[in-house]
C-alpha cells in the first residue's frame, strides 16, 4: 500500500516524532480511537476507558491531539475508498516493526490470497447460509485484522452482506493489535468480539465489541443460535491457525441471497 491516505497518515505520524516517542504516539492513538467507538456503544466499560483515553490526551498538547483528529479522518476516508489493511501498513511505514521486536503484519494482497482459499466459492458461501443462517470466522492472532478484513472483502465480492452474515471473534495478546483491528473492523462495519488475551493458554483479559456487533443484535443471534460463550469462540465453530480466518456456517436466521447488482454493493452500510 503506497496511497496519498497513507502518506498523509504517515506525515501526521511523524509530525510527533520530536516532542514524543513514535512508538508510544502510535499506540496512544489506537488506544484513544478504539476507546471512542467503543464508547459510543459499550456502556458497561465507559467510565473505566474514559479515564483511559483522558489518562493519555493529558500527555499531549492542543495541536497533537488535533493531528490525532486529522489522521482518524484519513483512516476513514481510505477505509471509504476500499477494504484495506490500513494501519497495519502504518505500522510498517514508520518503521516501528524493529521497535517492536521484530512484530511484523502480513501484507494485504497476501491476505487476500489467503481468504478467498479459505472463503470458497459463491455456491459453497449460498449452501452454508442456507443451512445455518450465517457465517462465524475465529481469528487466535489476529494482529491489524488484515485476514479478517480480506475475508470480508472476499465475501463481498460473492455477493454476500458480509454486514449481516458474517460474525467475528477475534483475539491478540498485544493491546496495540486488538485495538488496530478494532478500528478498521468498526470503520468496516464488521460484527465483531475483539478479545485480548492469550488464545494458547486460554488466558484473556478483555472484551471489544464492534458498533455492528451491537446495533445487529449479535449477542442475541448468537445466543438464540445455542451458541455457547467461552470467553472466546462459539460452540463448535472452527478454529484456525493465527493469521487464517476460517468461517463456520452458525444461525437461526433466513437465507439471503445475492443483491441483483455489484453497484448496489449488497446493501452495504457506507461509511457516509
Amino acid at each position: 500500500m503506497n496511497s496519498p491516505r497513507l502518506k498523509s497518515i504517515v506525515k501526521l505520524f511523524e509530525s510527533c516524532r520530536y516532542s514524543h516517542d513514535l512508538y508510544t504516539v502510535f499506540g496512544d492513538w489506537c488506544d484513544c480511537a478504539a476507546i471512542s467507538m467503543s464508547n459510543a456503544v459499550d456502556l458497561a466499560n465507559f467510565e473505566k476507558r474514559e479515564a483511559r483515553y483522558l489518562e493519555i490526551a493529558r500527555k499531549y498538547d492542543a495541536r497533537t491531539m488535533g493531528d490525532f483528529s486529522k489522521v482518524m479522518g484519513e483512516v476513514v476516508m481510505a477505509l471509504e475508498e476500499r477494504p484495506q489493511d490500513v494501519l497495519g501498513a502504518t505500522f510498517h511505514a514508520l518503521e516501528l516493526h524493529y521497535k517492536a521486536r521484530g512484530q511484523f503484519f502480513r501484507p494485504y494482497p497476501i491476505c487476500q490470497l489467503m481468504a478467498r482459499m479459505v472463503a470458497g466459492s459463491a455456491e459453497d458461501m449460498r449452501k452454508a447460509i442456507a443451512e445455518r443462517g450465517f457465517m462465524i470466522a475465529e481469528e487466535p492472532a489476529v494482529g491489524s485484522g488484515a485476514m479478517i478484513i480480506a475475508l470480508a472483502e472476499a465475501i463481498l465480492e460473492a455477493g454476500f452482506n458480509y454486514q449481516q452474515l458474517l460474525h467475528v471473534t477475534a483475539v491478540d495478546i498485544d493491546p496495540r493489535a486488538v485495538h488496530m483491528a478494532y478500528i478498521q473492523f468498526s470503520l468496516l462495519h464488521i460484527p465483531a468480539t475483539m478479545i485480548v488475551g492469550d488464545s494458547l493458554a486460554m488466558r484473556f483479559r478483555e472484551e471489544w465489541h464492534t458498533m455492528a456487533h451491537v446495533m445487529g443484535g449479535w449477542s442475541a443471534k448468537l445466543g438464540r443460535a445455542g451458541e455457547k460463550h467461552r470467553r472466546w469462540g462459539y460452540g463448535s465453530s472452527i478454529r484456525i491457525p493465527p493469521g487464517a480466518a476460517a468461517v463456520a456456517a452458525k444461525s437461526f436466521a433466513p437465507k439471503q441471497e445475492p443483491s441483483a447488482t455489484a453497484t448496489e454493493r449488497n446493501g452495504q452500510l457506507r461509511l457516509f
